[in-house]
């Protein structure tokens, strides 16, 4: 079964994301702006969320996390819990 791994950053609006998205292209640390705005508790640990397989994430993110591009930042991805920035660090 495949499986992926990745870290992501969870706010309440598209603009916010898009804000971070752009400060992260411009060369800020993923993890650094994980821990200073995420609302999601994984952001303690730079929003990495570990790995999993299709299915355990909901299917917004699973769409991305298992056809986007390895180590870029995806996003912003609308969920029932907010906005999300995705990074995917690992799938095979």
């Amino acid at each position: 079964m495949a499986r992926a791994s990745a870290r992501h950053i969870l706010v309440n609006s598209e603009e916010q994301c898009l804000a971070l998205k752009q400060e992260i292209e411009n060369g800020r640390d993923f993890a650094e702006v994980a821990k200073q705005h995420s609302s999601c508790p994984s952001g303690r640990q730079g929003g990495d969320l570990g790995s999993f397989g299709p299915g355990q994430m909901v299917p917004e993110f699973d769409k991305v996390v298992f056809s986007g591009e390895l180590n870029q930042v995806h996003g912003p991805v609308k969920t029932q819990f907010g906005y999300h920035l995705l990074e995917i660090t690992d799938r095979g």
